[in-house]
């Protein structure tokens, strides 16, 4: 069944349910019918019992006119029975009584309703109604009773035309169904062939999207935000393996030309281990460049993996500090850590480490002055703050500051990937962050990770 193609699917779904309404419907008719014309023949055989009864009173018999009055030859019948059984009078071709024992003693207290399959000259299921009255002073059970035929024919009827329409009805909803269905699922044809020929080689290729107000156009608008997405993703990708490249481009060929110098120029040891010297820096280099970028991938693979746990503020910066006190002190620079209220937080030690040795780094780099690292807890979170007092970022660079692969045009130029602060970024997102930059009103860059407590 699930290898039928969706239209037939649809109309085989909408034929079984069409089926099963029919038959319902058809069965409910039948049955209400037949119950409207068992309750005709009942209050027919009563009426028909009160001409009689009135005849009777009269006559105290039958009478010869009954037969073509009241009942009908071959049609219908009635007798009167006394409380042993004996006929009192009955009309041709009845000579015996119709009623077993029970019914003749209920009969003789109340009306009832009897059915028989056939009575004597009459070859045909019958409905009859015995009912007690007053002959001659004596109390007597007076039977009417009528053939079913009629209904049954009128049921029959019914059931004939049911079973003709029936089928038709259902063919004819089915064939609708199937035009329906492919009428509806013209568009998602529609849809499907565009979506074939989307590439990477076709940007901007979206679905036509019906102005139906339905599904299909919430599906066709739901698609279409998913191809603008991977567009985006696809143009971010492209756009980080070309920077990529570029950044590892640069550090390689250093690399392959000072080993090339040392290789056909190195006249003494003291070039030599200089080439071999500029030659480590650049493997540094690009193993750093490595990193970043490995980090900054796994961040777009579904996040950076965490080992959370509580420190003291105080702690993480005085390590921070400790590691770049070297490079500050051999550029005559002052760096320092302040976190007078050392407030805590729950964070992996290693990642927000490197994340302020990122802004250390920077600030050592392109920024002057003391360097400073602070930790102040701010509306329900902690704010990790690296400040110098250089020039600052340029005022068009600060929106963008973040982003990969992204350097100030001028006043803090230098060597760099222009990964340092998108991994900083990065770092504060995955515990849930966020990093901002901004230049000091007495100068210089503050740049800050703000983190839950």
């Amino acid at each position: 069944m699930n290898r039928l193609p969706i239209r037939l699917r649809i109309t085989a779904a909408f034929a079984v349910a069409m089926a099963v309404v029919l038959a319902g419907s058809g069965w409910f008719l039948y049955d209400r019918l037949g119950s409207h014309l068992e309750t005709a023949l009942n209050r027919e055989l009563a009426l028909r019992a009160q001409d009689i009864v009135a005849l009777v009173n009269q006559n105290g018999t039958l009478g010869r006119d009954t037969g073509s009055r009241f009942v009908e030859h071959g049609e219908s019948y009635a007798e009167i029975v006394d409380p042993r059984g004996a006929v009192l009078d009955a009309t041709p071709p009845i000579r015996t009584s119709i009623l077993t024992a029970a019914e003749l003693e209920t009969a003789a207290h109340r009306p009832i309703f009897a059915d028989r399959p056939s009575v004597p000259g009459l070859d045909e299921p019958s409905r009859l109604l015995a009912t007690p009255v007053l002959r001659a002073g004596k109390n007597v059970v007076l039977v009417v009773g009528t053939t079913r035929q009629d209904r049954a024919e009128t049921l029959a009827g019914l059931r004939d035309e049911l079973l003709i329409a029936g089928p038709v009805a259902l063919v004819l909803a089915s064939l609708t169904g199937y035009l329906l269905a492919g009428a509806s699922l013209r568009q998602v044809e529609s849809m499907r062939r565009r979506a074939a020929a989307i590439s990477a080689a076709t940007p901007g290729e979206r679905l036509p999207v019906p102005p139906t107000g339905d599904e299909l156009e919430r599906l066709g608008t739901t698609l279409n935000a998913m191809l603008d997405r991977l567009e985006q993703a696809l143009a971010r990708e492209r756009e980080f393996v070309t920077d990529a490249g570029h950044e590892l481009r640069t550090p390689l060929a250093l690399l392959r030309t000072e080993l090339e110098l040392a290789l056909r120029h190195a006249g003494s040891p003291e070039e030599l281990r200089e080439s071999v010297r500029r030659s480590s820096q650049e493997v540094d280099r690009l193993s750093q460049l490595a990193e970043d970028l490995l980090l900054i991938a796994r961040t777009d693979d579904g996040g950076v993996p965490l080992r959370r746990e509580p420190l003291d503020t105080s702690e993480l910066l005085a390590s921070v500090v400790a590691r770049f006190q070297w490079r500050a002190e051999g550029s005559k620079r002052v760096l320092i850590a302040d976190a007078p209220t050392s407030p805590r937080v729950d964070c992996d030690r290693l990642r927000v480490e490197q994340a302020l040795g990122n802004l250390v780094d920077n600030a050592l780099r392109h920024g002057a002055g003391t360097v400073s690292l602070r930790a102040v807890r701010a509306e329900g979170a902690v704010e990790l703050h690296v400040e110098d007092e250089g020039t600052g970022f340029p005022p068009q660079f600060l929106p963008r500051a973040f982003d990969r692969f992204t350097r100030p045009q001028r006043g803090r130029e230098g060597s760099g990937a222009g990964l340092g602060l998108a991994i900083v970024k990065t770092i504060a997102e995955a515990h849930g962050g966020t990093a901002h930059a901004a230049n000091r009103s007495g100068g210089g860059a503050d740049v800050w990770l703000e983190l839950p407590p």
